[in-house]
C-alpha cells in the first residue's frame, strides 16, 4: 500500500426494528389517562343516588337563564317588577329552588304557627332551647363530680369503706339520685324503729357534705320492704318518718332549710327488686338532688 492511497470506510446502519421515538410513550399514558376517567366515571355514576345526579345536574344547571321570550333587554325587560318579566322569574327561580332550607329558620317558622308556641312564647324562642341545653350539661358535669366526691370520700375513710355496699348513686331524668339500702343481715334502721342507726348516719353525713356545695333543691324518700310491719306499725308512716329523721341529719350536716323540696314516705309502692319485694334492698332512703334551676335566696330580688 502507497503512502497516497485513500482508504474509505463504509459503515452499514441497522435494521428497521429499532424504536421510532418515543411518542408512542405520550399516547399510551394519554390513552390509560382516559381510561383511569372513564372507569372512576362509571364507578360515580353506579354509587351515587338518582337525588344526588339531580342535584349535580341542577349545580352545572345555568342560574342566569331568563324563562321570557321578550326581546327588551331593558332594566325591566318591557314588564313590572312582579311575577312576570326578567326581573322576577329569571335567575331568582332558580336559586330559590336550588339553595337548601334553613333549618333554624324552618324550626322558628314552625314554631310561630304552632297554636302551643303563640300562648307559650318560651316554646319559639331558640335562645331558651339552648339555655335548657346549657343547663343539662352544666347539671350533668356537677352530678358527676358529686357522684365522683362522694365515691372518693368513701375511700378515703377506711371506716366506710366497708359500707360501700350500701350505696348507690345514679342520674335519673329527675336528677342524680342517692339511696342508702339495707343488706342482708346489715340495717340502716332497727326493725319497726325510725331512728337511723351510726351506719346510716355516717353514710347520711358524707353525702350531706358533698350536696352543701350545690345549689339544687333535695328530695328524701323513705321505702320499705312488702313484709308485714309490726303490730302497731304502718310501712307508709315508718318511711314517713325514716325519710324525715334522714333529712334532719342532713340539715345538722349542711344541708340549708330552703333547699329540702319535699319529704316523702312511699312504703313499698316503689321497690327497688320489683321481683322479689321482700328483699332487703327495697328498705333504703332515696336522696334526689333535682335537676333544676338553682334556689334563689330568700332577700333575693328582682
Amino acid at each position: 500500500m502507497s503512502d497516497g492511497a485513500v482508504i474509505i470506510k463504509k459503515i452499514k446502519k441497522g435494521g428497521g426494528d429499532g424504536h421510532h421515538g418515543g411518542a408512542w410513550k405520550v399516547a399510551y399514558a394519554d390513552f390509560v389517562t382516559a381510561m383511569m376517567a372513564f372507569f372512576l366515571l362509571m364507578w360515580l355514576l353506579n354509587t351515587t343516588t338518582p337525588e344526588q345526579k339531580r342535584g349535580i345536574a341542577d349545580y352545572f344547571a345555568p342560574a342566569s337563564v331568563s324563562p321570557t321570550n321578550s326581546g327588551s333587554g331593558g332594566i325591566l325587560g318591557g314588564t313590572e317588577m312582579g311575577e312576570v318579566g326578567v326581573k322576577q322569574k329569571g335567575a331568582a327561580a332558580i336559586v330559590e329552588r336550588l339553595s337548601p332550607e334553613n333549618p333554624r329558620v324552618a324550626e322558628t317558622e314552625q314554631a310561630t304557627n304552632d297554636p302551643q308556641s303563640a300562648e307559650n312564647p318560651e316554646l319559639s324562642d331558640p335562645s331558651h332551647d339552648a339555655m335548657q341545653k346549657a343547663q343539662a350539661m352544666r347539671d350533668n358535669a356537677a352530678f358527676q363530680a358529686a357522684e365522683q366526691s362522694i365515691r372518693q370520700a368513701m375511700q378515703e375513710m377506711p371506716e366506710l369503706a366497708e359500707l360501700s355496699k350500701h350505696l348507690i348513686v345514679d342520674q335519673t331524668p329527675e336528677g342524680l339520685r342517692i339511696q342508702v339500702i339495707d343488706q342482708e343481715g346489715r340495717s340502716m334502721f332497727e326493725p319497726g324503729s325510725a331512728v337511723p342507726n351510726p351506719r346510716a348516719k355516717a353514710l347520711l353525713r358524707v353525702v350531706s357534705k358533698v350536696l352543701a356545695s350545690l345549689p339544687n333543691r333535695i328530695t328524701v324518700s323513705g321505702h320499705t320492704d312488702n313484709t308485714a310491719p309490726p303490730p302497731g306499725l304502718d310501712n307508709w308512716v315508718l318511711s314517713s318518718a325514716r325519710a324525715n329523721s334522714a333529712r334532719a341529719i342532713m340539715q345538722e350536716s349542711g344541708i340549708t332549710t330552703d333547699r329540702i323540696y319535699q319529704v316523702a314516705g312511699k312504703a313499698g309502692s316503689e321497690p327497688l327488686f320489683p321481683d322479689d319485694p321482700t328483699m332487703p334492698g327495697n328498705r333504703r332512703i332515696s336522696v334526689m338532688l333535682l335537676r333544676e334551676a338553682p334556689v334563689l335566696p330568700p332577700d333575693h330580688t328582682l
